[in-house]
């Protein structure tokens, strides 16, 4: 079987040893490359089906678990695996709990980083080993994952839209609809996210973007 997979990492020399790394550990694999979100959404457009994502989690157009947020609520049946700088328990098991299906720190050898993702090619999870368990949180943020989950696809990039200051007519535009289709998607989101008007929508949005991972800088 040749397995379609995407890697989307900004820096250039991480994702060329990641390319040479899996080419010479599995024998039939198709590899695309994505520097930013904008991106990886024209290559999932073209490809007819992909395997798997690599994700770096702040790569250019994406902010805390925005892109993972983005791809598991458009895209949920491809596989995501986060590889990422930041290393912290908490981080990890977040990214989890967003949907991804393995998260691989950028410090982890390259025999390791392979193997993990064979092994989500086979239909597994992969953590770190010795991951740390953490503290229960409230469950806030999960009920809100719930209810941004039940927005179709082009609703949820409506709501990224409004997130990044767009007006509603800005956004018809770029969707190229009616300014009138984007008020009935605006109407939709807050009956669907429990809210009354666009602030309090993007500020359940954003933190969940940003929880855990916004004091942080990645590399």
């Amino acid at each position: 079987m040749n397995y379609r997979i995407i890697i989307t990492e900004d820096h250039p020399l991480f994702r060329s040893a990641l390319v040479n790394a899996l080419e010479q550990a599995l024998s039939e694999i198709t590899i695309s490359e994505a520097s930013s979100l904008d991106e990886l959404t024209q290559t999932l457009e073209q490809e007819e089906s992909v395997d798997l994502v690599l994700l770096d989690l702040l790569i250019p157009g994406a902010q805390g678990f925005s892109a993972l947020l983005t791809l598991r609520n458009q895209y949920p049946e491809i596989p995501v695996v986060v590889i990422s700088a930041r290393e912290e328990a908490t981080v990890i098991h977040k990214a989890i709990e967003y949907g991804a299906s393995g998260f691989i720190p950028k410090s982890s050898p390259l025999d390791v980083l392979t193997s993990a993702v064979s092994q989500v090619l086979d239909g597994d999870i992969w953590l770190p080993e010795n991951l740390e368990p953490v503290a229960e949180e409230d469950s806030t943020d999960n009920a809100m994952l719930e209810k941004i989950a039940t927005l179709t696809p082009q609703q949820f990039r409506v709501l990224t839209m409004l997130r990044d200051g767009l007006r509603n007519k800005q956004i018809a535009w770029e969707l190229d609809v009616s300014e009138a289709c984007i008020k009935a998607h605006a109407t939709a989101i807050f009956r669907k996210l429990g809210v009354n008007n666009r602030t309090q929508a993007v500020i359940e949005l954003q933190n969940l973007e940003l929880d855990t991972i916004q004091d942080g800088v990645e590399s």
